[in-house]
């Protein structure tokens, strides 16, 4: 079996690599189930293209000569196995396992406001993340020095990969997603998404629904640049207890003063109806 690696979009051609002779039959199969797909019968001058299978509609294309198959604008749903029968004298078999890879998004840097050293003063933190990717592996470079990667096999929604670098570090670094075949870099502008600034900002946000409060803290750091934010759930709730506690002593202040405000009033009306008498 040969194993055939090719990028989504591209065309891909399987040889045969078989002396091919005037009555020779030649077949081609694609999957599990071996769906026929293309077939060369050079003694009837039949040469024929099955384009039902699996969304290869328009895609194939067969060389009467080599027998060899073309694929063009090949998915990765053509990812399989694909067979080639030769049939005259001798039969002859060839087996090939293709993988189509989905082209590689580029990998996007930015601030990351809210890892555990953000606070420091003479550290960057930094994010590099993509989306919907599979099979890849997700780098940091200094220079040409690996620092860091973390690889993922099947699709994932997102994958990120943290770096810290001083404010004045004049190093260069990229950020790099690579599969087997293929590559996107993306260069980190230092100067551009760590700018050095007075301090963070620090909010809570709450939302009331009928008798439930939710709030969350979050955390910016002011910046021209896109900043990652971080919220709490932890730090919200802590808040939330306070403000509950402060609540129920409004709450009590405000009873009692209601009370003794109606007891001073009852006890004045007592008093002009005692005078009267």
């Amino acid at each position: 079996m040969k194993s055939v690696s090719v990028m989504e979009g591209d065309s891909v051609t399987l040889h045969t690599d078989a002396e091919i002779k005037k009555d020779d039959l030649i077949l081609w199969r694609f999957g599990a189930e071996d769906s026929p797909m293309a077939e060369v019968n050079r003694s009837a001058q039949i040469i024929s293209v099955s384009e039902s299978t699996k969304g290869f509609k328009d895609r194939l294309q067969l060389d009467p000569e080599t027998g060899s198959l073309t694929v063009r604008n090949i998915r990765t749903e053509h990812s399989g196995i694909y067979k080639a029968q030769i049939i005259g004298n001798k039969v002859i078999r060839k087996t090939f396992n293709v993988t189509v890879y989905a082209r590689l998004p580029v990998p996007v840097i930015s601030r990351d406001c809210c890892s555990s050293s953000s606070s420091s003063s003479s550290y960057c933190s930094l994010l590099c993340s993509v989306v919907n990717v599979g099979h890849v592996t997700l780098s940091w470079y200094k220079g040409n020095s690996l620092l860091s990667s973390i690889s993922v096999s099947d699709l994932s929604s997102s994958v990120s990969l943290h770096l810290e670098v001083e404010y004045q570090d004049k190093n260069s670094y990229s950020c790099v997603l690579n599969n087997h075949i293929s590559n996107q870099t993306t260069h980190l502008d230092i100067g551009e998404l760590c700018q050095i600034h007075s301090g963070n900002i620090s909010v809570y946000l709450c939302k009331s629904s009928a008798s439930v409060i939710l709030c969350v803290y979050c955390s910016f750091i002011p910046s021209d640049s896109e900043c990652v934010c971080c919220c709490d759930t932890n730090k919200a709730v802590i808040q939330l207890v306070i403000s509950a506690l402060v609540g129920v002593a409004t709450v009590v202040v405000l009873g009692f003063e209601i009370t003794s405000g109606k007891a001073e009033q009852k006890r004045q009306t007592h008093t002009s109806s005692s005078a009267l008498h």
